[in-house]
């Protein structure tokens, strides 16, 4: 297993991408089956997003200071993810608004992941090299056991709060 920081967060992208098809392909499923889904989705995002919150964006914002707007930019883009996250988690699936609401929340972290993907990242591959996200990447690794799983999790809450004000 790769221990490069922004190769740990692509198969983070992939695994959150075949999520998302899974949950689009079971909309007119039963409110259990998609529940269900969407319960494994707000588990992928929350550890996801605190992993960025708490090692990628702070080090990233440190070591290369020319891309503080875009690190803003996605600390944005999380909050807007983070509230979705929290009212869908507190939401029943048989909710008239659930799957209208899911759909939002992936349209939007979609859009994340592709400006991650092709613009920040290759940015920040270029400026720090090999070794360096590999100690960023064993600094995710190290966190991910320990990482909050529900959007609710006092420790979600406070990275979340954390990285808003930062």
């Amino acid at each position: 297993m790769s221990t490069d920081a922004i190769v740990l967060l692509k198969e983070d992208h992939k695994e959150m991408r075949r999520l998302f098809k899974e949950f689009q392909q079971a909309e007119d499923a039963p409110a259990a089956q998609r529940g269900k889904l969407v319960g494994e989705i707000l588990e992928a995002l929350t550890v996801h997003t605190y992993l960025e919150n708490e090692v990628m964006y702070p080090e990233v914002r440190k070591l290369l200071p020319d891309l503080e707007d875009d690190i803003l930019e996605s600390y944005e883009e999380h909050h807007v993810a983070d509230l979705l996250c929290a009212e869908l988690f507190a939401m029943d699936a048989s909710h008239e608004h659930y799957n209208a609401k899911t759909t939002v929340l992936i349209e939007n972290v979609l859009h994340h992941v592709e400006e991650e993907e092709q613009e920040w990242f290759p940015k920040v591959r270029e400026a720090l090299g090999r070794n360096q996200l590999q100690e960023i990447g064993e600094r995710m690794i190290a966190l991910r056991p320990d990482a909050p799983r529900t959007p609710t999790d006092p420790k979600a809450i406070k990275s979340a709060k954390d990285a808003v004000t930062a």
